[in-house]
């Protein structure tokens, strides 16, 4: 069933827990999040990347996951993620997506402003929710298509401020994870989080959820984070599959391979601490 952003991180927020946001690249991958979202009885944010669209066209992303929004017997959040210019970010409002980010987080912090307050009155009257990043999550190796880059931590007083310059929904903050792929474990800055948590009143996101480790993401549901990404493991725990000795043909992998990624979410679901949402 179709839900509202808003309404879902709301609720994270207030009974500490997260949500986790994954991203589909085909009707599998979006296949496989709806089947464990319904096992579980747990929210899922059904998120498709601008990054992604060489790889699924924005039009069909929107045909997928509005599907399984309407399909779904648990609440479905159809959301854009890293938005990077506002015809796309449009497009995908008027195909049907009911969360929109905007990433203009590399840019000077005046531009993220004005970019991020043009995509707020657009979406805002249509009852779309907008997500918005401030500091830089940067990327390892990865299948994000991030170029390898160093993150920029969010700072509370830039916290503070963009928030009251925007009026955006949930904001996206760099307390230390990274996209994509990890040699080791990265060191969260729990202190960043909790002060950036205590100063704003709007759900806080994490960028780069996959591997980052148990405790890390465990500890950041309980202190403030209200959404996680997650791609990379997902994506990795499908492929690992391919060595099945039950695999035999194309529609055995296929189902090989969805069965990996439910294992995986479903792990994920337990670490975010989620919980059912309250009618």
């Amino acid at each position: 069933m179709k839900a509202s952003m808003n309404d879902v991180l709301r609720q994270a927020r207030i009974n500490h827990f997260a949500v986790p946001a994954t991203n589909f690249i085909d009707l599998t991958t979006a296949r496989a999040y709806k089947r464990i979202s319904e096992k579980l009885q747990l929210p899922l944010i059904l998120a498709y990347a601008q990054s992604h669209s060489d790889i699924l066209p924005l039009e069909e992303a929107a045909l997928i996951g509005k599907y399984i929004q309407k399909s779904a017997h648990t609440p479905v959040v159809l959301h854009l993620d890293h938005g990077q210019d506002k015809e796309f970010i449009y497009r995908a409002i008027e195909l049907g997506f009911n969360s929109v980010m905007i990433d203009a987080s590399l840019d000077s912090y005046n531009d993220n402003v004005n970019k991020t307050r043009e995509i707020i009155d657009l979406a805002k009257p249509l009852g779309v929710a907008v997500e918005a990043e401030i500091g830089f999550v940067g990327a390892n190796a990865n299948l994000e298509n991030h170029e390898v880059a160093e993150s920029i931590y969010t700072t509370t007083n830039q916290a503070v401020q963009f928030v009251k310059d925007t009026d955006v929904d949930s904001l996206a903050i760099s307390i230390g994870t990274a996209h994509g792929l990890y040699s080791g474990i990265p060191k969260i800055n729990f202190d960043r989080l909790r002060e950036i948590r205590n100063a704003l009143s709007i759900p806080l996101v994490l960028h780069g959820g996959s591997s980052s480790g148990e405790e890390n993401l465990s500890r950041c549901a309980l202190e403030g984070i209200s959404k996680i990404n997650l791609f990379t493991d997902l994506i990795q725990a499908g492929y690992h599959m391919k060595e099945d000795p039950s695999i035999v043909d194309y529609v055995s992998l296929n189902r090989t391979i969805q069965s990996g990624i439910e294992g995986e979410l479903e792990r994920y679901y337990q670490v975010f601490r989620t919980k059912s949402l309250e009618v």
